[in-house]
């Protein structure tokens, strides 16, 4: 898989988990001499079970619309980390107590942490009709305003 294109479903990740309010949302980018078995972890914590369920179920639902379906889910019924594996990246969902205890930001050290923004690809701004280079742009002084008209009355 390309890595823009892994970036591209790691980012949407990211957005769903921060849909739904993840705390403290981590990203480890595995470094190819570890013995890991993904490009990318995603990390976060939500403060109650029915919240990190609700960021699990996003992140699903997000990443079914882009094709792509978990191959494992672990610990969705009991909500104290909840693992979705992508093959390519791992979407951790703790809460505050289980992720203090298993701290994998420290048992994967040598991975780089990347804040979510690294992982956003730059959007393609919409498309603009170009402007008459003498013609003002829209809300410049000398442009007029369109503003509401009292209708006319006729005479009569």
């Amino acid at each position: 898989m390309k890595s823009s294109e892994l970036r591209k479903r790691v980012a949407e990740a990211i957005s769903a988990a921060q849909a739904k309010k993840a705390e403290d949302l981590t990203i480890l980018q595995m470094d190819r001499e570890s013995p890991s078995f993904t490009d990318y972890f995603v990390i976060a914590s939500g403060s109650n079970p029915r919240q990190i369920q609700a960021i699990s179920d996003e992140v699903e639902q997000r990443l079914a619309r882009m094709g792509l379906d978990p191959t494992h889910v672990e610990g969705y019924s009991q909500a104290e980390w909840v693992l979705l594996d992508y093959v390519d990246f791992v979407v951790h969902v703790f809460s505050e107590k289980a992720r203090k205890y298993y701290d994998l930001e420290r048992l994967w050290k040598s991975a780089k942490q990347l804040h979510p923004t690294e992982l956003k690809l730059a959007r393609k701004r919409a498309a603009r009709p170009r402007l008459h280079p003498r013609e003002p742009k829209p809300g410049s002084p000398g442009t007029p305003r369109s503003s509401p008209r009292t209708p006319k009355r006729g005479k009569g």
